[in-house]
């Protein structure tokens, strides 16, 4: 009896090490996925930033038309 006993105890042992790497490996692929997400989002901002940049100084080299409309008179 006192081996069945024993064999119940071990044997609970390792569905906790089971769950734990278990755990571990969940944990690791969403960090893993996060990460990606984080590039790729990471990615998009600067490409947009620099279209941005880039939109913002050939909008500064145009004509302000609006501006001359809009002028103070003297």
């Amino acid at each position: 009896m006192s081996q069945k006993i024993l064999r119940i105890i071990l044997g609970t042992q390792p569905a906790a090490e089971v769950f734990a790497t278990y755990r571990a490996t969940h944990d690791f692929y969403r960090e893993v996925e996060y990460r990606e997400e984080l590039k790729s989002y990471s990615e998009w901002y600067y490409m947009t930033a620099e279209s941005n940049r880039k939109e913002l100084q050939k909008m500064r080299g145009d004509i302000n038309i609006f501006g001359w409309f809009n002028r103070r008179k003297r």
